[in-house]
Order: structure tokens, then sequence, then C-alpha cells
């Protein structure tokens, strides 16, 4: 299992599809927050004026020699939900980022958010 430690340490390595396509350079670690475990990270890509972040699942994530290699293909990384490099994603907008993975999508027991930037 990777830390969220482990991969802070990581931050602005590249980040690598099943097939070893550059997806783009690991900004920040989000974490569920019922469990504190990574579960997703967001991707920084696109021009360097124009950056956006994407965000892909770190389940089944490999940390390697300056990359970190992700269980999802570039073609849907790229067509995931993203946010400006400076922008926050949005509480509702986070059912349709796991729903874009085929992932299960629940709110904590008090309706609180289920991802947390670390």
């Amino acid at each position: 299992m990777i830390q969220s430690a482990d991969l802070r340490e990581w931050r602005g390595g590249d980040v690598i599809d099943t097939d070893g396509h550059k997806i783009g350079v690991l900004e920040a670690v989000y974490v569920d927050t019922s469990t504190d475990e990574p579960a997703m990270a967001t991707v920084r890509t696109g021009l360097p004026t124009r950056h956006r972040l994407l965000f892909v699942p770190l389940d089944g994530a490999i940390v390697g020699p300056g990359y970190l290699k992700v269980t999802y293909a570039k073609a849907l990384a790229k067509a995931a939900p993203s946010i400006g490099t400076d922008d926050v994603l949005p509480a509702e907008d986070e059912a349709a980022l796991f729903k874009h993975y085929g992932l299960p999508y629940e709110l904590g027991t008090e309706g609180e958010r289920q991802l947390a930037r670390r």
C-alpha cells in the first residue's frame, strides 16, 4: 500500500498510465476521508500557459524511480473532470469524478466529502 507521505515525496514526478504513456506531472494527493488512505491524485497537464489538474485514482498505483504508474489509461484520465491549477474540487463534483472512473461514491455518515487534499 502506498502511504500519502510517500506520494508527497514524488510531487513533480511523472504520472504514467498502464502502457507507460505520460499523463502529466503529480501535483497533489487526495485521501479518502473515511480511511485517510490515498485515493486520488491531481495531475498537472496541458500547455504551459493553460495548465489544468486532472484527477486520477490511486488504487493499484506503483511508485518507481521518478514516476507514479497508475492503473488507468491516459485517454480515460485526459477525459476526467478537471480543475484549474488554483481551484479546488467542488463537493458537488465529487460524485461525477468517481462515476467517470466507474468507482463507487459514498458520502460520510454525516454528509462529509469523500476526498480531502493532503
